[in-house]
């Protein structure tokens, strides 16, 4: 395959694919040409190296899903705890349909990507970018505890801390699911967010508004 207008996106969701289900250590560059059904010689026309492809496959997959998917969710016209809970209740079905379609729970691929990668010099640059990434990610988190703060439905708190406290029981669970090969982990992360950020029950909210 030449390097046609859409080797290098084939390249990256490659890359992904094989990484998210493998492991980056494992995961060749002639995997990925082949996988992606490009020659080698166009995988350097687009990419240095691999940590280059992982880079740039990561932020890809930012643009072109991630932040799509957050920026409705997580949109200042739904009420905050909504937004957290519907994210959530999401990353559970997600996870079932990873499993039926692959056979097993694969998790989050930035999180696989960033346990095997952050602590190597050698692939700073992806553990950077994976850093900037969960950064990104809780600013989502903050936002809606923020707002939530704001109109009294959760107890008085540092937004800040608590984002890193939700995003620590997201990806924790999620990791849990992979190693266990059990969506059902996930099912309770609705109530256990609120649980973590502090929510008030609807008696407390209503007081505290009255």
């Amino acid at each position: 395959m030449g390097r046609t207008s859409d080797a290098n996106e084939r390249l990256m969701n490659a890359a992904l694919d094989l990484i998210w289900g493998e492991s980056y250590g494992g995961v060749t560059i002639d995997d990925i040409c082949k996988r992606a059904d490009v020659k080698k010689g166009s995988f350097y026309y687009f990419f240095s190296s691999k940590s280059d492809l992982a880079v740039k496959a990561l932020e890809h997959m930012w643009s072109s899903e991630s932040k799509p998917l957050l920026d409705g969710m997580f949109s200042s016209s739904v009420e905050p705890l909504s937004r957290i809970t519907t994210y959530l209740r999401h990353i559970h079905t997600r996870q079932a349909e990873i499993k039926a379609k692959y056979g097993r729970v694969l998790g989050c691929p930035v999180v696989a990507l960033g346990t095997e990668t952050c602590t190597c010099e050698e692939e700073k640059a992806v553990g950077d970018k994976i850093r900037e990434m969960f950064a990104r990610k809780r600013r989502y988190y903050e936002s809606a505890i923020r707002d939530a703060l704001a109109e009294g439905s959760i107890e008085p708190c540092d937004p800040a801390a608590k984002a890193v406290a939700l995003a620590g029981l997201i990806e924790g669970l999620i990791v849990q699911a992979r190693i266990l090969d059990d969506t059902e982990i996930l099912r309770n992360l609705p109530d256990l967010a609120l649980r973590v950020i502090g929510a008030k029950t609807t008696s407390q909210a209503a007081a505290t508004s009255a």
